[in-house]
């Protein structure tokens, strides 16, 4: 089988090295450099903690153990995998409450939880006075364009190759089967299948494909501190961010997130706000996160920040990822949607669109256990869009 990916992102990257070590006949298409869109612009979350009981966590719990076996693969070091685990503190009794009972769903579907009541114990540098919260040991951080970069790498390595250019058009036979892709300097890619692994512009591939899905931009903010030595230990967060990360508001959503890097930087996060593909810098936002984070970790107030950067994450209506055959036109696969959750999505996402295309379970995937993320969730019975 010729599989076409389109996006040499995390998600784009993972489906390749799937496919590629399934033995199917693998091409990348992609118009920049590995990982240059959405990849490049994420903290490297690998998340159960944020997830509620559904598709999603499942997705999540395959992708958590895909993650080892990829780091034996890579090589931890390669894409600095660490199983740091998640502390999610909550700053009232009130929301202590709904984090506990938030956890316990969780809990019943298999992640592993702990109640803390002295936050402090785990982070030293937490701010004091906080009512508890929950430590979450099977989260995780990796780099992910190290890791989309390895991934490619490995799929070239099980004969996958690469092809640098922008998707302009499906390519279709008999019965309206795809055969292929026309980029848009007009090669043809053949394909027996295309996989849509566009991130962001994952809605406007499928529309050039045939198949659009409604996935829109929803920008968000980092910002990264001078290198320090080792102060916070685990991704700490919020507990309002599972509420943000669920909303769908247009408007401006902020909520913290603190994390160390390898490299002694530390990562403050998130921000969410639907403006489009609008880039521009907005210094308000990067003021409320650093002031989040300082109440959060007291020490940041005497700490500088290097730099800020912002990207797009690719948001769907029902905040599920799209993944999946397209019931309009036979060929075309599914693989975006992923919002902010992506880079820890991406094994589970690979090895699934790869089940599908084999029409058969593929490590530890099985296509009749992810039907919830299925494209035609969005459907009519006439195969129009909602």
């Amino acid at each position: 089988m010729k599989v076409v990916v389109v996006g040499a992102g995390i998600v784009g990257a993972a489906c390749a090295f799937h496919a590629a070590a399934a033995g199917l006949d693998v091409t990348v298409l992609d118009r920049g450099p590995v990982g240059a869109g959405t990849t490049s612009r994420g903290e490297g979350n690998i998340l159960l903690s944020d997830k509620e009981p559904g598709p999603e966590l499942e997705l999540a719990r395959l992708s958590r153990d895909l993650w080892d076996e990829a780091g034996e693969e890579l090589g931890p070091e390669t894409v600095e995998l660490e199983a740091k685990g998640g502390l999610v503190v909550a700053s009232t009794s009130e929301a202590l409450g709904a984090l506990h009972a938030f956890a316990a769903r969780q809990a019943g579907a298999g992640v592993r939880t702990q109640a803390v009541e002295r936050v402090g114990e785990l982070e030293p540098h937490i701010a004091p006075g906080l009512p508890g919260g929950v430590h979450y040991p099977q989260d995780a951080q990796v780099q992910p364009v190290l890791a989309a970069a390895a991934l490619l790498r490995a799929a070239v390595r099980h004969g996958a190759r690469t092809h640098t250019g922008e998707a302009a058009a499906a390519v279709t036979g008999a019965g309206g089967r795809i055969t292929g892709v026309r980029t848009a300097d007009g090669t043809v890619l053949p394909a027996d299948a295309v996989v849509n692994a566009a991130g962001t512009w994952g809605g406007e591939v499928g529309r050039r494909l045939g198949a659009p899905v409604e996935i829109l931009p929803r920008r968000g903010f980092v910002l990264v501190t001078e290198p320090l030595p080792p102060m916070i230990r685990h991704k700490v967060y919020s507990a309002d961010y599972v509420a943000n990360v669920a909303s769908s508001d247009e408007g401006l959503e902020t909520s913290c997130v603190v994390e160390g890097t390898r490299a002694g930087t530390i990562l403050i996060g998130a921000s969410r706000e639907r403006v489009g593909f609008d880039t521009a810098m907005n210094p308000a936002v990067v003021a409320t996160l650093a002031a989040q984070a300082c109440r959060l970790f007291p020490f940041l107030r005497g700490v500088h920040l290097i730099r800020a950067y912002r990207g797009f994450r690719p948001y769907c209506p029902d905040h599920l990822p799209v993944i999946g055959p397209d019931p309009r036109v036979p060929g075309v696969v599914h693989a975006c949607g992923h919002e902010g959750a992506g880079i820890g999505l991406a094994p589970g996402t690979g090895a699934l669109v790869t089940a599908q295309l084999l029409g058969r379970p593929w490590r530890g995937a099985d296509p009749a256990a992810h039907t919830g993320l299925l494209p035609d969730r969005f459907l009519t019975t006439g195969g129009v869009p909602k």
